[in-house]
């Protein structure tokens, strides 16, 4: 068969027409929505019965502001809460600890106790809305503290709705927001099921995600492959404590991301209950509530352009409606304007409209599973299958998950995949309209949301201090060695013991801090792959222009130009970084790149010890402003001068001060990886010929 009949772009193959002879053979045919093994959805009647749960996944700075956006949103539609905590927060630390201060409430709202879940919830009856809580990282302190504010406002536990994501192992893969080292980290998501599971049945103990894959560069198989070995991973441990596998994977939960792969991604969310009902019954699952998947979709971030942003809302609502082919439980529409800066009001307020015109306006809640049947949808459904069964036996070959995931294997896979979507984009290969083809004039930028973090850190400085001034500080203090003592000893669960020391008022640092005293942080390794992109561009000519002036560089330097690529403070999202780091290597660059999680101070020390040309700053938590300022602020108490670029999600109005502060780059999402190396090579050669030191050891 010649290529063009069977092109692999996306992890299962596509071919032009398909018929009766793709469907022959296939095992999962002739099913009804209902039943097992659940392909055509998890429930007979479908969104007829009950349409998909409208979510609106947001944080703004501080508990107040993000709980009027809450209210706003369920009087606009708006039929659960996903809540996006700040990344101090999702990292264990309170917002008044001096290592986090730049990120304090800019990528989600700022979680430091009891009181401030108070104000999050304030006039939103917990018993009758659905709550989902983006935490896996400090999922202790955090879930603990709303436990404790239902608890306070007299609401049983058992009537409590929603889901906590409480999935650590994909945060060592991409997300990055892990705090302890796998083991422990597995435990602590372990105590979380097993509470939930006996105490609060209806709250979901774990959503297991695939949704960060996708993000990072995971094709729709990889994603799938992913989030289910993951899972197995989880349900086998939980097996090992005792627990039954029917009471607890009804507690389950799963997240998927849905990008532009239309055709693709309502296969994978069909052969995805497919998988799982097989899982389930593999170790021991009897019931169709233990086997039948529910899950969350959200549209996709990383699809969306900075170029043209209207175009996005087109993007998002096709999207959209690949998940709800697909039978999502719940949905999240991005917004618009997501790739220029945190989604601002009129954003948000069109992505939920996109969701209740979907639901009310196209009779898509008429039919469930209307691809029943599609030579096409059913043939890729079982593709899907078969791809992500040989997947999850290549991770098996490695010794499972966790050794996959502490040799590397599965972060270099999600890597080299996105290396390969970046390279083809860049290449014009794969068509984003507006980015690079059918390029119209510039649009004005839509306003965006500011969030003034100095204010917001200092007012929850001020709150902590008056909390811990009026608390009963011994009971504190017992409370955290409890939490201590059962993270060191066992015998007792550590979300319980979380529970009482947020009664008493302990913060999220402190009980983090507590588990801290056994389990260090975790630190984890970083890097990139060299040759994939620069292999996958050969014969482009734009990028053997670029690769030609970097060696023009090399000959007058008389070595390669050397950059550090890092990201500072609590951001880590690392997919641009190790994108760009991987280009400039093959394009001659000699580049390090620094661990996650680096402070200005040693972003400094590193550049000017190192004797580096270049800095490239990648950011998307929203913290770059004041990160960038403490990066020049430190260079100068050095004495050095040493040319700084900056990549990732910078609102237009921000461009401009970094630019005064001295940036000499900035590049949004869309940009090609060629322009980068051209415009670093260009300040760099200017400023050898001004005879100016580019670095430290220039002189």
């Amino acid at each position: 068969m010649s290529p063009e009949w069977n092109e692999q772009r996306f992890g299962v193959d596509m071919k032009p027409v398909y018929g009766q002879q793709d469907v022959v053979g296939l095992s999962h045919l002739g099913g009804m929505p209902g039943e097992a093994p659940f392909v055509r959805g998890p429930y007979p009647n479908m969104y007829r019965q009950r349409p998909w749960t409208i979510r609106q996944y947001a944080g703004y700075g501080d508990a107040a502001t993000s709980n009027l956006a809450y209210r706003e949103a369920l009087g606009q539609g708006a039929q659960g809460l996903s809540i996006a905590f700040d990344l101090p927060t999702h990292r264990g630390y309170d917002s008044d600890d001096p290592e986090v201060a730049a990120d304090v409430g800019m990528a989600g709202v700022a979680i430091d106790s009891v009181d401030d879940m108070r104000r999050l919830f304030d006039g939103i009856p917990l018993d009758r809305v659905s709550v989902s809580m983006t935490m896996s990282g400090a999922v202790l302190p955090v879930l603990a503290a709303f436990l404790v504010v239902a608890e306070e406002a007299g609401i049983p536990y058992a009537r409590l709705r929603g889901t906590i994501q409480n999935d650590i192992l994909k945060e060592f893969m991409v997300r990055n927001t892990w705090i302890h080292a796998p083991e422990p980290s597995l435990r602590i998501a372990a105590d979380v099921v097993d509470w939930l599971a006996t105490h609060a049945p209806k709250f979901h103990g774990m959503s297991i995600s695939g949704y960060h894959f996708q993000e990072a560069g995971a094709d729709p198989a990889l994603e799938l492959a992913l989030t289910l070995a993951n899972a197995r991973t989880y349900v086998d441990a939980l097996r090992a404590r005792g627990l039954d596998v029917d009471a607890f994977c009804g507690g389950l939960s799963f997240f998927f991301g849905v990008g532009k792969q239309f055709y693709q991604e309502i296969a994978k969310l069909r052969a995805a209950r497919l998988l799982w009902h097989d899982i389930v019954r593999a170790r021991g699952g009897t019931t169709a509530q233990a086997a039948a998947m529910r899950m969350h979709c959200q549209t996709s971030g990383w699809t969306l352009a900075a170029q043209a942003p209207h175009n996005n809302i087109a993007r998002t609502t096709i999207e959209a409606m690949a998940a709800i082919f697909g039978g999502t439980q719940s949905l999240h529409t991005n917004g618009f304007d997501e790739a220029l800066a945190l989604p601002s009001v009129e954003a948000s307020r069109i992505a939920r409209g996109t969701q209740l015109i979907l639901q009310h306006e196209f009779s898509l809640c008429d039919v469930a599973d209307p691809w029943a049947g599609s030579y096409l949808i059913e043939s890729l459904t079982g593709r899907m299958a078969d791809t992500v069964r040989s997947i999850l036996a290549e991770i098996d070959a490695h010794g499972g998950v966790l050794r996959a995931l502490e040799s590397g294997w599965v972060q270099q896979r999600i890597h080299r995949n996105a290396l390969r979507t970046q390279a083809r984009i860049d290449a014009g290969e794969e068509v984003v309209v507006g980015v690079n083809r059918f390029q119209a004039g510039e649009e004005a930028p839509p306003a965006c949301l500011e969030i003034d973090g100095g204010r917001v850190r200092a007012e929850q400085a001020t709150r902590l201090a008056a909390l811990r001034a009026r608390r009963d500080e011994h009971a504190v203090q017992q409370a955290l060695g409890a939490l201590a003592e059962a993270a060191r000893r066992g015998g007792r669960n550590l979300l319980d013991c979380a529970i009482d020391a947020m009664r008493c008022r302990a913060t999220v640092g402190e009980c983090t801090r507590a588990l801290l005293d056994v389990w260090p942080r975790y630190a984890a390794q970083t890097g990139y792959d060299k040759a994939q992109y620069g292999a996958t561009r050969a014969g482009s000519p734009n990028w053997a222009a670029a690769c030609d002036q970097v060696g023009r560089l090399n000959a007058v330097l008389g070595r390669a130009p050397r950059i550090l690529v890092a990201k500072l403070g609590q951001d880590g999202h690392d997919r641009g970084a190790k994108a760009v780091a991987a280009a400039l290597s093959d394009a001659g660059f000699l580049v390090r790149l620094t661990p996650l999680f680096q402070s200005a101070e040693a972003i400094a020390a590193q550049a000017c010890d190192g004797d580096f040309d270049a800095i490239g700053i990648s950011t998307l938590g929203g913290a770059h402003l004041a990160q960038v300022s403490m990066l020049f602020k430190a260079l100068r108490q050095r004495g050095e001068t040493v040319p700084v670029f900056v990549g990732g999600i910078i609102p237009a109005p921000h461009r401009r001060t970094l630019q005064l502060a001295g940036v000499r780059g900035i590049y949004g999402p869309g940009t090609p990886l060629e322009r980068i190396v051209t415009e670093i090579v260009m300040v760099l050669t200017a400023q050898r010929d001004k005879r100016q030191p580019v670095a430290a050891g220039h002189r």
